[in-house]
């Protein structure tokens, strides 16, 4: 009897509701509380989101042929009068994003393309309170920059673990496009582990349909806690705006850089010195791999290096990485580069169906030599390394090699190969793999730089 007289009571309310809508009156509906937003979360993590603006000086030189005495001489053209033809000194200003991760130490992680090249650096805060920031680190392989403000009372971004996202996860863009001021967009995630796009040295993208546009760079991609999981840094914008395809650096890879810039104010990535490849199709059917298994190929284990010290064989494939799957070798090397130096990493491989847990040490580049029949057939019968100072050194080249006969010197210095530009062996592997018939080399012999056609 009791719930029938509910029911009745509840059809009543709505009837007279319904007449008093009709009649033109205001409804009173109960409170159902406060409706679901995210303003909260955005009230909290706002004020940790920064703008940037740079600033660089450009001076417009006159003709080279006014430096001449004689030619000044000769047309009339006094020293007083010089200044005319040189346009003064003029500055440029870009605008991007940051993000603060340490109030305590006014630390601020950007892109390292919004502030390349800058000779000041401005950060604005929401509160319109603007600092000067000094640069304390960059790592341009993975678009990092690490400034510093001296400010108080400043607002933090704290960093999510961003192995955990997933796609489909709502996600919220902060940042400041177009120099409009800061901006809220949403969506979801749209894939992770992008790579390929060329775009940075190491990609492992995540993908968002949130809305991204030119100065967004260096903003925060959160989640709905208000959790930093990435660093916004790129979009494909076929037509000059935003169609729904971003790109965010993961916060692990944001958080592992910055952990050695303010370590060493640089970043020393290491390596256990083999190559891998991705598995196709064809691949895993050769290989008899099941059941949907994912996995890198190795394809070269280099001599002396800690891989072949611990056992690992080309033609093995490693499916986890200190637990964490590992399904491309973009997502392999994104996965390598975040180790420190000294640690030791657990590999779970695949040899002949059966599967083997190896542990590996991670060295620091410099001091691994790559032979150059890992990297290129032509190239066989040198030893190559890491360059402390950018490109890849020629350590060694064996007599009557291949390498020998096509021009190779030791100590020779290989600034770029097939036009693009190196930065390491790894750099130098990927540039090699677009050609096997024939290798461009720029090389800085002798502080003087020549090009080598190896073919």
């Amino acid at each position: 009897m009791a719930k029938q007289l509910t029911a009745i009571i509840m059809l009543l309310s709505c009837l007279i509701c319904s007449q008093t809508a009709s009649a033109g009156l205001p409804v009173s509906l109960p409170d159902q509380g406060p409706l679901p937003s995210l303003a909260p979360m955005l009230e909290k993590i706002n004020p940790a989101v920064v703008n940037i603006a740079t600033y660089s000086t450009q001076v417009n030189r006159y003709n080279p042929l006014l430096n001449d005495p004689f030619f000044r001489r000769f047309f009339n053209f006094p020293d007083a009068q010089l200044k005319q033809y040189q346009q003064p000194e003029r500055q440029q200003q870009s605008a991007g994003s940051g993000v603060i991760v340490n109030a305590s130490e006014g630390v601020v992680i950007t892109n390292y393309h919004v502030i390349k090249g800058a000779d000041e650096v401005q950060v604005s805060l929401i509160d319109g309170r603007s600092f000067a920031a000094e640069i304390i680190g960059t790592d341009p392989e993975l678009d990092i920059a690490m400034l510093k403000i001296e400010a108080e009372h400043l607002s933090e971004v704290s960093i999510a673990d961003s192995s955990a996202v997933r796609v489909g996860d709502f996600v919220v863009a902060i940042g400041n496009p177009f120099g409009l001021g800061q901006t809220v967009t949403t969506g979801i995630v749209s894939a992770i582990g992008r790579s390929g796009l060329g775009i940075e040295g190491y990609e492992n993208f995540i993908q968002t349909d949130a809305s991204i546009n030119p100065g967004n760079s260096g903003g925060a991609l959160v989640n709905l806690r208000g959790e930093l999981v990435g660093i916004n840094t790129a979009i494909i914008a076929p037509a000059g705006g935003n169609v729904g395809i971003g790109f965010a650096i993961p916060a692990n890879m944001v958080n592992a850089s910055m952990r050695q810039l303010l370590a060493y104010g640089e970043v020393k990535r290491g390596d256990i010195g083999l190559a891998v490849q991705d598995i196709t199709p064809q691949l895993s059917e050769a290989f008899n791999l099941k059941n949907g298994q994912q996995g890198v190929l190795i394809t070269q284990v280099d001599e002396h290096s800690p891989a072949a010290a611990a056992g690992v064989k080309p033609g093995d494939i490693i499916t986890r990485i200190n637990g964490t799957k590992t399904g491309s070798s973009a997502h392999f090397r994104s996965q390598i580069s975040m180790s420190a130096i000294g640690d030791m990493l657990r590999l779970d491989i695949l040899r002949q169906n059966k599967t083997l847990e190896i542990g590996v040490k991670v060295v620091a580049r410099g001091d691994l030599s790559y032979s150059g029949k890992s990297l290129h057939p032509l190239l066989e019968g040198a030893q190559f390394e890491n360059n402390p100072e950018g490109g890849v050194v020629v350590s060694a080249v064996k007599p009557n090699s291949p390498a020998a006969y096509n021009g190779l010197r030791p100590d020779d210095i290989l600034v770029s190969a097939n036009r693009i530009a190196l930065h390491d062996i790894e750099t130098l592997r990927r540039a090699l793999s677009h050609d096997r018939s024939s290798v461009l080399l720029k090389i800085i012999r002798d502080n003087v730089s020549l090009f080598l056609v190896i073919r």
